[in-house]
């Protein structure tokens, strides 16, 4: 985040009220200094990432999705998801084929099926959020 940031390292510690030497120090955790949550919500904040919030996803056993704004979606949007859904599940299905030609799936193999099981994940939490936005009244 501190690299997505304009001005790097520098105006990242200045933002944040610290010194760079006192941001470094959080971030490589010297001197039993450590990142708080609350400064790492802030730089995702301030670079508009959301990479704080996918490694807490990841770490927790599960994959970040990131809403569309209600009211900036339309049936094309939605139309364009269920296209991106089909593709996943086509790569996906490849992949299995590939990988289970000689019976056996090794941990490279699995881990590119996981990777490919987040993304289906993603699209359709997206996918429902679209298809919510764009059809449900707001209660």
């Amino acid at each position: 985040m501190i690299d997505a940031f304009p001005g790097g390292w520098d105006t990242m510690a200045t933002a944040l009220g610290m010194t760079r030497d006192a941001l470094s120090n959080r971030v490589y955790e010297r001197k039993g200094q450590a990142v708080r949550t609350q400064h790492s919500l802030e730089m995702q904040s301030f670079t508009g990432t959301s990479f704080f919030a996918q490694a807490i996803a990841t770490i927790s056993g599960g994959v970040f999705v990131k809403l569309a704004d209600p009211g900036s979606v339309n049936r094309e949007d939605l139309h364009s998801k269920f296209q991106e859904l089909w593709s996943e599940v086509g790569e996906l299905s490849r992949a299995y084929t590939a990988y289970t030609d000689d019976d056996h799936i090794d941990a490279r193999e699995r881990a590119d099926l996981e990777r490919i099981s987040d993304e289906i994940q993603r699209t359709m939490q997206e996918l429902m959020a679209l298809m919510f936005q764009i059809f449900c009244k707001t209660e």
